[in-house]
């Protein structure tokens, strides 16, 4: 699974468009799609989904039992 930052930085350079752009094509600020791009926390799921949504992606919460620890993150705090 790729991570949201990379995953719209990505989406936005192939659709041939700045931050200013996307964001304005969006109809969010431009510190929201900056902020998500340098992989930020504390970004409101409304804004983010309303980003994705250009591209036909929306993210969920899920329960923290659902979520596996990656294994980087596992040799990390070991």
């Amino acid at each position: 699974m790729k991570a949201l930052d990379s995953f719209l930085k990505e989406q936005r350079k192939q659709a041939g468009l700045t931050q200013l752009e996307f964001a304005e094509r969006a109809g969010v600020a431009l510190t929201v799609i900056r902020k998500i791009e340098q992989g930020k926390g504390n970004l409101q799921l409304e804004k983010v989904n309303h980003v994705l949504s250009m591209f036909g992606h929306t993210l969920a919460p899920v329960a923290t039992k659902e979520i596996e620890p990656s294994k980087k993150y596992d040799d990390e705090n070991r």
